[in-house]
């Protein structure tokens, strides 16, 4: 039964019960969806997600429209399965993106990085597609659904990249209860067992997205080096980086501590010394403090560069303990869930 143990197999049909609104939403066996990561989330792991009855989502960063319409036709070509696009709000040309998207027929667009136009989720809705986008608090969420979100993801500060200050503990509490009737909820931030998501799912929640624990799937094209990172590291390894001065904030970010975390907090300190002595402006040491990982994430990833490039990973780091094919952790996943209902009789 998908590679499920016998002892979990009792509990299969009540976590299908718990998962159908959230697979019904995504098209999928499971309601598991891939977070998207910059230079991670790629053709081969969404699709090697897609295929394992997950949810695959194509990472466009900072992609460009032509660049996109490869990366979707290129999944296409390695799965018939259901998968999605995840557009940056910020993007200058969001609306291209958008457009591409629906000329490939992708079914979900998630929308991330800040709240989508208006005129961005109409677009999409009326293309066809089915909007997903993050929320981080309630009055947010209900703003959210009210503009056109068809579902929404929240995402706790226990997640990697770019973080909130609110746990998912928290934000489940609030945001479930009030939600979960209203719209498919996807719960997100460091969960690394099935065990986990399964608490959520009975909170209410209509499945669960998982970034770190994929991105040592054998499909995923991530340097060896920034593997190995990730089968090292524990969960306190995975900390958001600092600011230390709140006139030049610092976006928070959840990575593996390196040699790159350490410099960027000397860097933040040059340039307030700079600043101080008025050799810079306020607005030329922000910038300064701002570029200096630009093109970290990818230094890491594709060229391996694990100790000046940014290692973003979740605080479910430690619960990454070694290689394996995207069907392997996708059936490891169902089979803790299952086994907890199984041994309740459920």
């Amino acid at each position: 039964m998908d590679g499920i143990t016998p002892t979990a197999a009792p509990g299969m049909a009540a976590l299908d019960r718990l998962m159908e609104r959230g697979a019904a939403f995504l098209g999928s066996r499971y309601a598991i969806l891939g977070g998207a990561m910059s230079w991670v989330s790629e053709r081969n792991l969404v699709a090697a997600l897609s295929n394992a009855g997950a949810f695959g989502v194509i990472a466009c960063g900072a992609m460009e429209p032509d660049r996109l319409a490869q990366e979707i036709a290129g999944t296409q070509a390695l799965t018939r399965r259901p998968f999605g696009v995840n557009l940056i709000t910020m993007h200058p040309r969001l609306d291209a993106l958008v457009e591409t998207c629906l000329e490939a027929k992708v079914g979900h667009i998630v929308f991330a990085g800040g709240i989508p136009p208006g005129s961005a989720i109409k677009r999409a809705k009326e293309g066809g597609a089915k909007v997903v986008c993050f929320a981080p608090a309630l009055a947010l969420a209900k703003k959210l659904v009210r503009s056109g979100a068809d579902a929404l993801v929240i995402e706790g500060s226990e997640a990697g990249g770019h973080i909130g200050p609110v746990s998912l503990n928290v934000l489940a509490q609030e945001i479930l209860p009030a939600m979960a009737e209203q719209v498919p909820i996807f719960v997100a931030g460091g969960i690394g067992r099935g065990e986990a998501m399964l608490s959520y799912l009975e909170m209410g929640a209509a499945g669960a997205q998982l970034g770190t624990r994929f991105v040592c799937a054998t499909e995923c094209v991530a340097h060896p080096l920034f593997k190995r990172a990730f089968i090292r590291g524990a969960a306190r390894d995975a900390v958001p980086t600092l600011q230390i001065d709140e006139r030049f904030p610092v976006i928070p970010v959840r990575a593996l501590t390196n040699a790159g975390t350490k410099r960027f907090m000397a860097h933040q300190a040059e340039m307030l010394a700079k600043f101080q002595a008025g050799e810079l402006s306020k607005e030329a040491a922000q910038l300064e403090i701002e570029h200096f990982w630009a093109g970290a994430l990818r230094r890491a990833v594709v060229d391996g560069d694990v100790e000046n490039g940014s290692l973003m990973a979740g605080q479910s780091v430690g619960m990454v303990d070694r290689e394996a094919p995207a069907a392997e952790i996708i059936a490891e996943l169902i089979g803790q869930a299952a086994a907890a209902l199984a041994r309740r009789g459920a």
